[in-house]
């Protein structure tokens, strides 16, 4: 027997159950807490806040809660407290130990598994407030019930003390406290306010009538007061889409569209509204969860919306004079709509499991939207000829696109020969390792070819600005040089038909798409449009994880042959103090005063560069911020400039 032989018989008999690990209780969350809570990044320590808020918004929903808030403390630490009725404190049976310990060290424990206490429940993956427990270092439970306070503590899932009662109350409710494992949350610990605050909100309108508050303690207004806002909503979808649409355009119907109902036992609440804005803005959820993938109540509603309107539209014989059938796009241009359902056993598949596969619910939900939308349509003559007077609109603009988008397909399939003249390709042909920079400019477009590994990295330089294409029809977007080289060079098309609409990612040239543009304002403008280029024509290239921003450095500190590049002002601040005397700091204004290998070592070097991935946090959200930022309406896009003012680094 050869050595190697003997080792490998000698690791096989080694190789027993003792080396098998079980994993008990919450240790598997904390050994694999991506599984639980999708990741261990910037999002995941989030879903910890929304695992606690959920089981708030089931008991509002089940009737038993009407407030909830939510503290961000000077700790980084976060309080949830609501006014239901307080998890249970008696004994549990089976288990042996209070509900209360259960429900927090137990995986899949909790009410929401008994039809009888709630009839359906937020939150995606179930796990609820357990994970919370097993992903922070503390954890205090505090309960009003019944007259009394009970208290108990954990930390990594573990209790470290016994529920104890503590007092006596009048009042009701739970109320939450945790400090996320930075053992865990390696990338960050650091709760974003905007963040809890965009979901707050969205919750708010999902449910209207319950009151909402975040309150964070780790900033103060003039008056030394903690930051803090409200939500609520009386009108709940009707405000949402108010929302959502107050930076798309002007509204050509006087009301909106509202329908809450239910169907075949499914709730199904709708409220849709149409703009004169040139893009489609539908957002959809089930039991409170953005189904970002869409899914069957999706399905349902768009086939409601196109044969209720066609129908109308055919019978007031205003398409009698079309020369071209219209389909469901042009019944979608400028139509902002929210579609909300409550599902006792939602079914999720898809990507990112966000997609609904009941089919039950597309029935519930086309039934419900073809009834309020004909009624309405029946009731609301003028309205309803506006409505259809935008769809022959967007009819013809789309036909007139069609031939220059299918001019930018033939060039697009094309060999290597057709590809844009600016384009610096790289070598590998290996779309895994392959990335394309878009870089501000031909200066900085050069010094990037110079600075580049030719093996993997291709460069892409952008002349000037490029189109804004939130205030464009389709058929600008497709003539437009800029977006055509964009195309050809990403070897991607757009389906022309309605049932193939989306991105061919398997032609895809490159898995990193990466924006590189001056850390000034100039720099952010240009890199906001190619945003909201990717976001409306190419969103499957964001919600995959292909997109990216280069993050050059602000400054370079200098002293004798010591050197170090810095990337914000409290590092530059940090270093200077390190270096002392002496020390001479260089601000960078643009890519072009870097040379080649300096911007390879800073911004182009995969073991020293900072990459920002771009993400969809909040579908709803991220809709609204590109229409304030690239449309018309001047007062907020002012206002949310002067108040994310603090992000920005501007020299006068």
């Amino acid at each position: 027997m050869s050595t190697e032989q003997e080792e490998i018989k000698k690791q096989e008999e080694e190789y027993s159950a003792s080396n098998i690990q079980v994993l008990e209780g919450l240790e598997a969350v904390r050994k694999r807490p991506a599984m639980y809570i999708g990741d261990i990044g910037e999002k995941g320590l989030h879903h910890l806040v929304y695992e606690v808020v959920d089981n708030s918004i089931d008991e509002a929903l089940a009737g038993y809660c009407t407030h909830i808030e939510v503290y961000i403390n000077e700790d980084n630490s976060i309080t949830v407290r609501d006014n239901g009725r307080g998890i249970p404190t008696d004994i549990h049976e089976k288990e042996g130990k209070s509900a209360l310990e259960v429900v927090l060290t137990v995986l899949h424990a909790g009410g929401k598994f008994d039809k009888g206490s709630y009839k359906v429940s937020g939150g995606l993956h179930g796990v609820g407030v357990s994970c919370v427990n097993a992903l922070s270092t503390m954890l205090t439970a505090e309960v009003h019930r019944g007259g009394k306070i009970f208290r108990q503590t954990f930390s990594k899932g573990v209790p470290t003390s016994e529920m104890q009662i503590i007092g006596e109350c009048d009042d009701r409710g739970t109320t939450i406290t945790f400090k996320p494992d930075a053992s865990i949350f390696t990338h960050t610990t650091e709760y974003k306010y905007d963040i809890l605050a965009n979901r707050l909100r969205e919750l708010a309108f999902l449910n209207k009538g319950i009151r909402l508050s975040l309150t964070d303690y780790r900033q103060k207004d003039e008056e030394g007061n903690p930051m803090c806002e409200r939500f609520y909503s009386k009108d709940g979808l009707k405000e949402f889409v108010k929302y959502l649409d107050e930076t798309r355009g002007t509204p050509i119907i006087d009301s909106i569209i509202y329908l809450d109902t239910e169907k075949n036992g499914v709730p199904v609440e709708v409220a849709m509204q149409y703009n004169d804005s040139f893009s489609e803005n539908v957002h959809s959820y089930v039991n409170n969860i953005n189904t970002i993938e869409g899914g069957t109540h999706l399905t349902g509603f768009r086939r409601a919306l196109t044969r209720t309107l066609k129908k109308y539209a055919d019978d007031s014989g205003m398409l009698s004079k079309l020369k071209f059938d219209i389909n469901g796009d042009d019944f979608r241009e400028g139509l902002t709509a929210v579609i909300s359902v409550k599902v006792a056993e939602p079914q999720f598949e898809g990507q990112t499991k966000t997609k609904l596969g009941n089919d039950e619910v597309a029935l519930a939900v086309d039934q419900a939207v073809s009834q309020a939308l004909g009624h309405y349509l029946e009731e609301n003559p003028k309205d309803a000829r506006a409505i259809v007077q935008k769809v022959i609109l967007a009819a013809t603009a789309r036909h007139a696109a069609r031939h220059a988008r299918e001019a930018v397909q033939r060039k697009t399939v094309l060999s290597g020969a057709g590809l844009p003249g600016k384009l610096a390709d790289c070598s590998s042909r290996d779309r895994s390792i392959a990335e394309i920079f878009f870089v501000e400019g031909d200066s900085a477009g050069g010094t990037a070819k110079q600075g580049r590994d030719r093996n993997f990295q291709a460069i892409m330089p952008l002349r000037g600005k490029i189109l804004n294409i939130e205030k464009a029809q389709e058929h600008r977007i497709w003539e437009n040089e800029e977006i055509k080289n964009m195309f050809i060079a990403l070897g991607v098309t757009i389906g022309t038909e309605e049932d193939s609409k989306a991105l061919n990612l398997e032609k895809l040239r490159y898995d990193k798409i990466i924006i590189m543009t001056d850390a000034d304002v100039d720099g952010s403008h240009i890199a906001t449009l190619m945003l909201t280029f990717f976001f409306r024509k190419m969103k499957e290239l964001i919600e995959n994880g292909h997109v990216y921003i280069a993050t050059p450095p602000l400054f370079l500190v200098k002293k004798g042959k010591q050197e170090r590049y810095c990337w914000t002002e409290k590092e530059r601040d940090q270093i200077t103090e390190e270096f002392g005397k002496g020390t001479h700091v260089q601000r960078y204004k643009g890519l072009g005063e870097m040379n080649a290998h300096q911007l390879w070592e800073t911004t182009m070097n995969p073991d020293t560069r900072i990459l920002r991935q771009v993400t969809i946090e909040n579908a709803a959200e991220a809709d609204r911020i590109f229409s304030m930022l690239m449309g018309d309406d001047v007062p907020p896009r002012r206002e949310f400039i002067e108040k994310n003012a603090h992000y920005a680094n501007i020299d006068a």
